[in-house]
C-alpha cells in the first residue's frame, strides 16, 4: 500500500476516567492523538483504512517463464522436468502451476492484507459477497460463479459507470481488546492535563526527578529515558508496546516486486 503518515481512523475506546463535563469533541481529539501517538510507537501496522481502487485482472500467463510468453505457440502447457529426470507438462493458467486448484481461479490482486470488502462493483452493478465474489488470504479478490473479472476498463470514466471496474475494501490490522485498552489509558493520560485542569498528564513537569513536602520524599523517572526507548511511561500503555512491538519497528516491512501490477487509485480530487 502507499506510504502513511498518520493511521486513518481513531481506534475505539473504553474509557475508565471520568470525562463528565468535558467537551465531547475536546475527548475525540485526545483520541486521535493518543490512536496516533501508539500507532507510530507499535510500528505503524495497527488500524484499518478503507480504500475504493481500480484494479486490473491477473493474465492467464502472468506467472508462465518469460521464454515461453515469448514464444510463438502459445498454449495451455510448460513443459517441465520433475524430481525423477523425466519431462512433464503443467498447465500455464490460474493457480494450477502453484496451487491445488483442478481449474482456472480468475482473481486480482488487492493491497493488504484485506480485513473486509465493502463493496464491488463492475459495470455499475454490485456484486453479492459469497455468490460472486470472495477474499482469499491476504488480498487475492476470486470471482465466483464461473464468470472472471474484466480484462480492461475504462479507466477515464468515472466509477460505478458501464466497462468500470472498482473494488472499495478495508484492509489492515483491527486493534484487539489489548490495543483498546492501551489507547484508552493513553487518551485518559492525556485528558488529565491537556483536556482538564490537572497538571499531571501532558501538564506534568518533566523536569522533577525528586519531591519532598512534609516529611514525604517522592522519586520519579526522567521521562526521556522512556521516550528514547519507544515508551510512553504509562503502564497499561507500554506493557502493550512491549508485547505488540518488542523489536522495536518504526515501520512496517515492505517487499517490492517488479512484477506486480498495483491496482490503481485516485487520490484528487
Amino acid at each position: 500500500m502507499p506510504l502513511q503518515t498518520t493511521a486513518c481512523d481513531p481506534w475505539p475506546v473504553d474509557l475508565c476516567c471520568d470525562v463528565e463535563g468535558v467537551d465531547p469533541d475536546k475527548v475525540e481529539r485526545w483520541q486521535r492523538v493518543a490512536t496516533q501517538i501508539l500507532w507510530r510507537l507499535s510500528g505503524r501496522r495497527i488500524g484499518l483504512c478503507e480504500v475504493t481502487v481500480r484494479p486490473c485482472r491477473q493474465a492467464c500467463l502472468d506467472f508462465a517463464p518469460v521464454s515461453f510468453q515469448a514464444g510463438a505457440g502459445l498454449g495451455p502447457w510448460v513443459p517441465y522436468i520433475g524430481v525423477d529426470g523425466q519431462w512433464r507438462n503443467a498447465s500455464a493458467c490460474g493457480c494450477r502451476p502453484r496451487g491445488c486448484s483442478c481449474s482456472e481461479l480468475c482473481e486480482v490482486k488487492l493491497g493488504g492484507p484485506v480485513h473486509s470488502v465493502v463493496r464491488v462493483n463492475v459495470d455499475g452493478q454490485d456484486l453479492v459477497p459469497g455468490v460472486e465474489y470472495r477474499v482469499d488470504a491476504p488480498s487475492l479478490l476470486v470471482r465466483l460463479g464461473g464468470e472472471c473479472w474484466p480484462k480492461c476498463q475504462q479507466l477515464t470514466e468515472p466509477e460505478g459507470t458501464e466497462g468500470t471496474f472498482t473494488v472499495t475494501y478495508r484492509w489492515g490490522i483491527e486493534p484487539d481488546d489489548s490495543a483498546i485498552a492501551a489507547v484508552s489509558a493513553m487518551t485518559c493520560h492525556l485528558l488529565k492535563g491537556c483536556g482538564g485542569n490537572g497538571s499531571c498528564g501532558c501538564r506534568a513537569n518533566n523536569k522533577i526527578t525528586r519531591l519532598q513536602r512534609q516529611g514525604v520524599e517522592m522519586e520519579m523517572p526522567d521521562p526521556t529515558v522512556f521516550y528514547s526507548s519507544g515508551l510512553t511511561g504509562v503502564q497499561e500503555v507500554d506493557l502493550w508496546l512491549m508485547t505488540v512491538n518488542p523489536g522495536r519497528l518504526t515501520r512496517p516491512s515492505r517487499v517490492y516486486s517488479v512484477d506486480y501490477q498495483r491496482p490503481r487509485k485516485t487520490t484528487w480530487p
